[in-house]
């Protein structure tokens, strides 16, 4: 039996034909905030700005003779496929859904040249995964799996060889964010029991949680997009051989919402483009102050491919996490001056951002959506108490997604 340290060490020695080690930096921001020792490993900062084209360069390296590879993927992974098809001469079909953004597709195109042709393919991933792997049976191709792969899990475990050379030792902790599980399945692997590793997963994909707590790998009812890079239905059953003996309370959900929060305050504090599941890691760490306080702590930025167009997104996310935006529905009296002394309600903190009308034809009252902004979220008392006292009547929708999802 192989031993899995060597052959991730190999696998680290060889991917310095493609590119340098990524750099592990001390953050002293975080470190005062928290207290410990916190650096973060930089993926963001590969030539595809993600881990992903580690895991491409090991499984492709060790099919020398093979001329075709296969994959299916809507972000990180195809570019790391692409990336490596170029640079090994080899040649590439890449299926996407038909729904993937053209910042992705284009992209893809970029790293991998004339070597790789793109398949829009479906509406969801499935449906392109199910197109891919028929197309490499047909063809002779190799389907290369994202993270359910023995060669691409070895070649994720790079990152730790990465982390221990830099640092002089394994660090007391690693965070990693989860999708399929090939990276952190990997790096636990590498590390053993000389670094306790917590995990972190959005709240809408979070397969690993699922996956332990039946004891098996399970297909989640429904996954949210938003972390597209983590945003995984089912874990994959290699990682999950590695990770099923993981405690539950070893493992961090975090709403989408929140992850917005380290985005805007990486970009604005740090300079650092992440993406939001680039983000997760250092997110967790407001869950686990207590437990790494005075530790040496990694936290892993597993990528950097944000669409700047995402960004109005990210920042009302955030302000609504933060309490820092509502949306109201309000019933407004249709008589002059009604308008009027709502707005005197409003504090010198408070800024409306969208006023919308939402039934003009009502005789006596008109319901009206209303989205407000402040800087605190405790301004928002002080108006609805206002509110309730001047006798209107309101609802306030923020969190409701149903109603939301149609009027904001």
């Amino acid at each position: 039996m192989k031993d899995f340290r060597i052959e991730a060490r190999a696998a680290e020695s060889a991917l310095r034909d493609v590119f340098e080690p990524t750099p592990l930096q001390l953050n002293a921001h975080l470190s005062e905030k928290f207290g410990a020792e916190i650096w973060l490993k930089r993926e963001d900062l590969t030539p595809v700005r993600s881990y992903k084209l580690r895991g491409a360069m090991n499984a492709m390296r060790k099919l020398p003779d093979q001329r075709l590879f296969v994959c299916a993927s809507a972000g990180n992974h195809a570019q790391g496929v692409a990336f490596m098809c170029r640079h090994l001469g080899v040649e590439g079909v890449i299926f996407m859904p038909v729904t993937t953004p053209q910042q992705k597709i284009q992209k893809t195109r970029m790293f991998g040249g004339d070597k790789v042709r793109i398949e829009l393919v479906g509406d969801y991933f499935d449906q392109s995964l199910k197109a891919a792997q028929a197309y490499a049976a047909e063809n002779g191709g190799h389907f290369l799996s994202p993270f359910n792969d023995p060669d691409v899990i070895e070649g994720q475990a790079s990152i730790a060889v990465e982390i221990e050379d830099q640092l002089g030792r394994a660090p007391d902790f690693v965070i990693l964010p989860v999708g399929g599980g090939g990276m952190s399945s990997g790096v636990v692997r590498y590390f053993g029991d000389r670094t306790y590793p917590l995990f972190v997963e959005p709240k809408g994909g979070a397969c690993l949680r699922a996956a332990l707590a039946a004891g098996h790998p399970v297909q989640l009812d429904r996954v949210d997009t938003f972390v597209d890079g983590a945003a995984v239905g089912r874990i994959g059953e290699r990682p999950f051989e590695i990770l099923k003996n993981t405690p539950l309370r070893d493992v961090i959900v975090l709403p989408e919402d929140r992850i917005c929060l380290t985005l805007l305050d990486m970009l604005n504090v740090e300079g650092i483009v992440l993406e939001p599941a680039g983000a997760l890691a250092v997110e967790a760490l407001g869950d686990v102050t207590r437990q790494i306080r005075g530790k040496t702590v990694v936290c892993l930025t597993s990528g950097g491919n944000f669409d700047f167009e995402r960004l109005p997104e990210v920042k009302e996310r955030a302000q609504r996490y933060a309490g820092l935006k509502k949306y109201l529905i309000l019933r407004l009296p249709q008589r002059p001056g009604a308008l009027k002394e709502f707005l005197n309600i409003l504090g010198p903190q408070d800024d409306i951002a969208r006023f919308e009308y939402l039934k003009k034809s009502a005789r006596n009252f008109g319901s009206v959506l209303i989205g407000i902004e402040t800087t605190q979220a405790e301004n928002f008392d002080r108006l609805f108490a206002h509110l309730d006292e001047a006798g209107f009547t309101y609802t306030d929708i923020t969190n409701d997604e149903t109603v939301a999802q149609f009027v904001i």
